[in-house]
């Protein structure tokens, strides 16, 4: 079965750190290497966001795109732009969720089908790039 599909692409600038904090600070820099530095570096990230779902035959949409936007916009930029991720993002606090980009991209999957739930279209993919030749990329192949 064909399926249809709708990409918008945002971006937005954040800091973070990788470390684990029950491993002392060699083992996080043995791991981690320089992102595992004690005062944060940053990215500028470019996130694509593919829904998915069943075509509207009045509006010919997948999704009605002024609310994927105000989902991107009030539950995914508002929270992670100019944010330090492990300080402002509870997920990625101390002991929680490594703000890795293949872990952003799946929190980014979660918040965006949580805003889009009821509208018949889903996520399909997330790819978040933090350098343009480093991305990560969550699919639901069942979406």
């Amino acid at each position: 079965m064909a399926r249809l599909s709708l990409t918008r692409r945002v971006h937005f600038s954040a800091a973070h750190r990788y470390r684990r904090p029950e491993w002392d600070d060699a083992r996080n820099a043995a791991t981690f290497g320089k992102c595992a530095r004690p005062q944060f570096h940053g990215h500028t990230y470019i996130c694509d966001v593919t829904v998915t779902g069943p075509l509207d035959p009045i509006t010919g949409f997948v999704v009605d795109l002024p609310r994927l936007d105000r989902v991107l916009r009030d539950d995914v930029i508002e929270v992670l732009d100019h944010a330090n991720l492990n300080v402002d993002v509870p997920e990625f606090a101390e002991g929680q969720r490594i703000p890795s980009t293949e872990e952003l991209a799946r929190w980014i999957a979660d918040r965006v089908n949580a805003g889009l739930a009821g509208s018949g279209a889903r996520v399909h993919r997330v790819r978040v790039a933090e350098e343009p030749n480093l991305w990560a990329l969550w699919e639901n192949e069942d979406a």
